[in-house]
């Protein structure tokens, strides 16, 4: 009987069993955040903004200041960008990854101290506390949003929607064309 080929078999089962283990485990971890937004009731892909998109989403944030938040702020781009403006920025994502790679981008482009990235479902935050919102949303979650926003919001703030128009609000100002079009919504009203 070969006892030291056999161990030898044994000792190699182990290693490819480990190591196909280990394989799937880093797999799940990397491919879940991506793949479990896709099956929530409303679907948000991550879709990257593109420069002339942040450009007129800057040009929506001139003359104006206080807090922003970028809902659904993906990698970041537009927190960041505002934060190079002045604006003290605050990213929500869902999937890790891409908050871990926005604070590693804020980090790397020395605006860390005026951006901050939650884990974060939007519909279980309160946005009252921000003057300036930037929204990358779909047309299936646009009018709840619209209703939250409306509720939460000081009557000074500014929505700007990215890609897709708010249902009910008539925007103030608009930018772009195609894709990269934005609609900036001033609330002129007391919330409630």
């Amino acid at each position: 009987v070969d006892v030291e080929g056999s161990s030898r078999k044994r000792t190699w089962g182990l290693l490819v069993t480990a190591g196909v283990g280990g394989t799937l485990a880093v797999l799940y971890a990397v491919v879940t955040p991506f793949v479990i937004p896709a099956l929530r009731k409303v679907c948000l892909p991550f879709v990257p903004a593109t420069s002339t998109q942040i450009q007129n989403v800057l040009k929506m944030l001139e003359n104006r200041s206080g807090s922003l938040v970028d809902i659904g702020s993906g990698d970041g781009r537009v927190v960041i960008a505002a934060a190079k403006r002045g604006f003290k920025a605050v990213g929500y994502e869902l999937n890790p990854w891409l908050v871990w790679y926005s604070r590693y981008r804020a980090w790397r482009d020395g605006v860390h101290q005026n951006t901050k990235f939650y884990i974060s479902d939007l519909w279980k935050v309160s946005f009252s506390h921000y003057t300036n919102v930037v929204v990358f949303g779909v047309p299936q979650m646009m009018p709840q949003l619209e209703k939250k926003l409306e509720e939460e919001l000081e009557c000074n703030a500014r929505i700007i929607a990215c890609r897709f128009p708010f249902p009910y609000w008539i925007p103030d100002h608009t930018a772009g064309e195609g894709i990269d079009t934005v609609w900036a919504y001033d609330l002129k009203h007391p919330r409630g």
